[in-house]
């Protein structure tokens, strides 16, 4: 079993830096940017009080579950939704973590080391 997490934040197009910014000072290394739309209903938008966009930047992070909540925070308080990112962030556990360059490699895969 992997000791690892995966956290998605999702954000308004062109704020991924707020999200990056606070998962590496929470201990996160990196994370890959995916280019989405955003789908609702307009009353949704009007309920919150907030603008929905449609462009959305997903933020996917694959932290060790150790310095999983304190990156949660660090997202929520730098890109969450009291910010210009007006993000939403959550993480999914992952099973297995391959091309890390960890031990938990050469765990996983039994070629690892040849």
């Amino acid at each position: 079993m992997s000791k690892y997490e995966c956290i998605m934040a999702i954000v308004n197009h062109g704020y991924s830096d707020l999200v990056m910014t606070a998962a590496t000072k929470a201990g996160a290394r990196g994370g890959t940017v995916l280019s989405a739309r955003g789908t609702g209903s307009k009353e949704v938008g009007e309920f919150f009080g907030i603008r929905v966009t449609p462009e959305k930047d997903i933020v996917l992070i694959l932290v060790p579950q150790e310095i999983r909540d304190q990156t949660l925070s660090a997202i929520n308080e730098g890109a969450g939704m009291g910010t210009k990112g007006l993000g939403i962030a959550f993480s999914l556990p992952v099973a297995d973590v391959v091309g890390l360059g960890t031990t938990e490699e050469t765990k996983t895969d039994p070629k690892a080391g040849e």
